[in-house]
């Protein structure tokens, strides 16, 4: 009996020892209540606790509070007033989403702009033929950020070498200039002249073209200062012959952008395309903007012709009137004389130095552009028949076939996806069905209309498919 009567006693002792007292009143936990943890094994019972925020609100609202006396109370300032509304419930950490960082875009440097001959090969790689419009571009393209990156270091300022690109359509105008942006890694803006009116009519105002292309960068006012505005479809602006209507997307629309091709601080909507009094403005300085226009003239070649039979039509040495009509590098004959004739007028034409134009395709470079850069058409459809596990393959007849009827359509390579895409329909319909196609050749026969592709297969030999 003594030795159980020692244990216990113990055992209370123990208990004691571990029972928490109010560091105010000093009473114990079992008389005063659950205790609120201060830092440091500090405990206040909640009566206490209680007096003490009802002492401090009186003081308050009397007027006579002292912050200096709150800072003497024992590790006040480690409170967790949340925690004494609810004990036992720990209150939430709300963390705070870091923005994410955007990666800052290299600053302009001369060193990091590739020289002429390698912007030419980068753009060898994607455009096939138009030699001489890729040299251009090149030479413009390098001369102009050489112009950006030292800024004027000395009194002698370089002018802008903004572009005007002629030529027919589906030769690889828009192409070049997509290209050139993404070799450069610059903002790149498309705008569509034939959507651009006078200002106060319905339409697209002149300045919307720069929206474009601040919205191309991110609405970074810096990197879209060092862009590259290319206008399709410039020809849609020329003065209208012959009318005596108001002429709001021709004319007026070329008087209006002489200030942007030249270098001005203009005032662009962030986010939108027209201003309003809900959208703030910035200001975009065109001064380092490269603008690129382009389009395909059509009857240009007329005014050429015109022009070069004005000699003598009489005589030994007279020109025959159809000389140039089969001439298939006739648009390399143009001057500014003929643009001007067109309809362009002459300050528009002044601010566009550098004036080049392409070549129409022929069959020879169309079968090129089915096969030979780095994106080709083949090279996409071969990839699609490649997730099937099935090889595709061309033969040269075949790819003659298909540019034949491309220049028919007289819609230069665009008409290439549209052929294909017919072609290839069924064949893509036909070939998920069946797990024992190998592959597929695609012959002359096909395109014609005479025949049907070549299927192999897996393991055997290539049977022709009526």
């Amino acid at each position: 009996m003594a030795d159980n009567y020692n244990d216990d006693e113990v055992i209370d002792q123990e208990e004691k020892k571990q029972e928490k007292f109010c560091f105010l009143c000093r009473r114990p936990e079992s008389k005063a209540g659950p205790m609120i943890e201060l830092p440091n094994n500090i405990h206040i019972c909640t009566d206490c606790m209680q007096k003490s925020f009802n002492s401090m609100n009186q003081q308050f609202n009397d007027g006579k509070f002292n912050y200096a006396d709150l800072m003497n109370m024992p590790n006040v300032s480690m409170i967790d007033l949340s925690s004494f509304q609810n004990p036992g419930q720990q209150p939430k950490k709300i963390h705070k989403k870091k923005k994410e960082e955007k990666a800052e875009k290299p600053v302009l440097d001369l060193k990091n702009i590739p020289a002429p001959h390698k912007i030419k090969e980068t753009l060898d790689q994607y455009v096939i033929g138009q030699e001489k419009a890729k040299k251009v571009m090149s030479v413009a393209v390098y001369n102009h950020y050489k112009r950006v990156a030292t800024d004027t270091m000395d009194e002698i300022e370089i002018e802008k070498s903004n572009m005007l690109m002629i030529g027919p359509t589906g030769c690889g105008k828009t192409y070049l200039v997509k290209t050139l942006a993404k070799l450069l890694d610059v903002p790149l803006a498309i705008a569509d002249a034939t959507s651009l009116t006078e200002a106060g009519y319905i339409g697209d105002d002149i300045e919307s073209v720069v929206s474009k292309l601040l919205a191309a960068a991110d609405n970074d006012v810096e990197r879209a200062e060092h862009g590259i505005i290319f206008i399709d479809e410039i020809d849609k602006i020329a003065k209208k012959k012959n009318t005596n209507q108001r002429d709001v997307s021709g004319e007026a629309v070329q008087q209006g952008m002489l200030k942007l091709l030249e270098g001005s601080e203009v005032e662009v909507p962030v986010g939108a395309n027209s201003k309003n009094a809900m959208v703030p403005l910035v200001t975009v300085n065109t001064r380092n903007i490269l603008f690129i226009c382009g389009g395909a003239f059509p009857d240009l070649e007329n005014i050429i012709k015109e022009r070069l039979n004005k000699q003598a039509s009489i005589g030994f040495y007279a020109d025959l009137k159809d000389k140039y009509d089969h001439d298939p590098h006739l648009l390399q004959k143009v001057t500014v004389e003929d643009i001007r004739s067109f309809g362009m007028i002459p300050e528009f034409i002044g601010r566009l130095p550098i004036i080049f134009t392409l070549d129409g395709l022929s069959e020879d470079m169309l079968v090129k552009i089915l096969k030979e850069p780095k994106n080709a058409i083949l090279k996409q459809y071969q990839k699609l028949l490649a997730l099937d596990e099935v090889k595709l393959e061309f033969e040269e007849g075949a790819l003659h076939a298909i540019a034949a009827k491309a220049l028919e359509k007289d819609t230069g390579a665009r008409a290439l996806r549209a052929i294909l895409e017919e072609y290839m329909l069924d064949i893509m319909y036909e070939i998920p069905k069946d797990d024992n196609i190998g592959e597929v050749v695609i012959t002359r026969e096909y395109i014609e209309g005479n025949g049907g592709p070549k299927i192999q297969l897996r393991g055997q030999e290539r049977i022709e498919k009526r």
